[in-house]
């Protein structure tokens, strides 16, 4: 037997099952034509009828089974004709259905998820107390208004019987609940927040942000709703009342010292910022002092480091002058100027070891004064970096003179030399880092300095 089964009609015509209330939470449907509380016939619903439940609204069937009363939901949009085919959700009950000849027994209820309930509340004069002064206590009222729906419509069923809600009482037990927890908040907020009592006023939106919150929670655990907003309009203070004119002449005083203690702690702030900026300059100062005094010292370092080079290459450049002049003593070609008649008796005088000399004068001067000039080029000149260039390399040979090491010279003065006849491709030479003495000839740095020239062409 199905559900409705066309053999069962005593139900009656046909009905429309849907809520078309303007403005409601919750609603119970009844038949067309039966009032409610009718009894069994307000609950009847009839073979063929059909179900309309629109968008943001839930249909609540509440039928009795042998094991208690039962519940089943159908969540809109739903429109159809209800038949065990193509309304499931009641298959369980089949067989209940018009037996002895009645419509199937159910209530029918609807309820609006998408509605947001306003309420108004306000919380008369009370007692608050600041926590420094808590023999005054200064009256206090709060007004506004919460907002709030139905999202869980499954826990709010759990929380109300859907046959007894009446949306006024259900207001006025919001409104209660609401300003029981306002009150709390708002009286503990001085002490919780740390909020003295006669500026509790323009704390207003502080304290609603914490009142919401705990709100929130505590409607949905006791009444199963969703708070969407609240909004605390109005903190009052009885400004005539005895407490708050004693709590402001106690907080006056407290205030003035408040003000003196804090000017005072500025001016020690100052101080100490101005003591810690003096510090601090002294230490620029002192660090610009030392920076300035390892500059000179590096410039002074330089200075002498010139000197000292000068002198080295002045001292070489004697070494070498006093090489040349014994090699024009002792050296061959010499023509006698007096004396005994040849026998060595008068001074010999050797043209060729007098041009080397020259030669070699010549260019130790030009290299002491290269480096004079280079010396005190680096002490008038600024450092860069605090870094002064090397010298530049020069590479020196001694070279064998009668069996004693002459030098050392650097290639100038041996190409002077090679030109004057003083050495030749066969004179013995050597260098820092040759294993041994080597002819001129085959060093390659020396074998150009003997290169034969070509004769002068015959003029015509």
């Amino acid at each position: 037997m199905g559900l409705f089964d066309k053999n069962n009609r005593k139900g009656g015509l046909m009905d429309e099952i849907r809520c078309d209330e303007p403005s409601y939470l919750i609603w119970k449907w009844h038949p067309s034509g039966v009032p409610v509380g009718a009894g069994s016939r307000e609950n009847s619903i009839r073979w063929g009828s059909s179900l309309r439940v629109k968008d943001d609204e839930v249909a609540v069937f509440v039928y009795k089974q042998k094991n208690g009363t039962m519940q089943d939901f159908i969540v809109g949009p739903f429109d159809h004709t209800i038949k065990t085919a193509n309304f499931p959700v009641l298959a369980n009950i089949v067989g209940l259905a018009y037996e002895g000849g009645t419509p199937f027994q159910a209530e029918v209820y609807f309820i609006n998820l998408a509605r947001i309930i306003q309420v108004k509340f306000g919380v008369p004069f009370f007692d608050v107390y600041d926590p420094r002064f808590m023999d005054f206590g200064v009256p206090v009222a709060v007004r506004g208004t919460v907002s709030f729906g139905i999202a869980d419509y499954r826990e709010f069923i759990k929380l109300h019987r859907l046959s007894t809600f009446n949306l006024d009482d259900f207001q006025k037990q919001i409104r209660d609940a609401v300003n029981r927890y306002v009150k709390d908040a708002v009286a503990n907020a001085p002490a919780a927040h740390n909020i003295p009592v006669v500026q509790i006023e323009s704390k207003t939106a502080q304290i609603n942000d914490v009142v919401e919150y705990d709100l929130s929670e505590r409607l949905k655990e006791t009444f199963g709703v969703v708070v969407s907003g609240i909004d605390i309009g109005v903190i009052e203070i009885d400004k005539s009342s005895e407490g708050y004119r004693q709590l402001m002449s106690v907080t006056k005083d407290l205030a003035g010292a408040t003000a003196k203690a804090e000017a005072e702690a500025k001016i020690k702030d100052i101080a100490a910022k101005q003591r810690i900026e003096a510090e601090n300059y002294e230490e620029t100062l002192r660090i610009q002092r030392e920076e300035g005094q390892y500059a000179q010292h590096k410039a002074t370092q330089s200075a002498n480091i010139g000197a000292f080079q000068v002198e080295k290459q002045t001292e070489v450049g004697v070494a070498g002058a006093e090489a040349l002049g014994k090699m024009g003593a002792n050296g061959a070609g010499s023509i006698d100027l007096g004396g005994d008649g040849g026998n060595g008796g008068g001074m010999g005088f050797n043209p060729a070891a007098m041009m080397a000399s020259m030669a070699v004068g010549g260019v130790v001067g030009q290299n002491i004064a290269g480096a004079m000039g280079t010396a005190m080029s680096g002490i008038n000149q600024p450092m860069q970096n605090g870094m002064t260039p090397p010298p530049i390399p020069v590479v020196a040979y001694h070279i064998a003179v009668n069996g004693q090491a002459a030098g050392p010279f650097d290639t100038t003065t041996l190409t002077q030399m090679a030109n004057a006849g003083q050495i030749t491709a066969d004179s013995l030479v050597w260098k820092n880092g040759m294993a041994e003495w080597a002819k001129a000839g085959t060093v390659d740095d020396l074998k150009d300095l003997f290169t034969v020239m070509p004769p002068i062409p015959p003029t015509e």
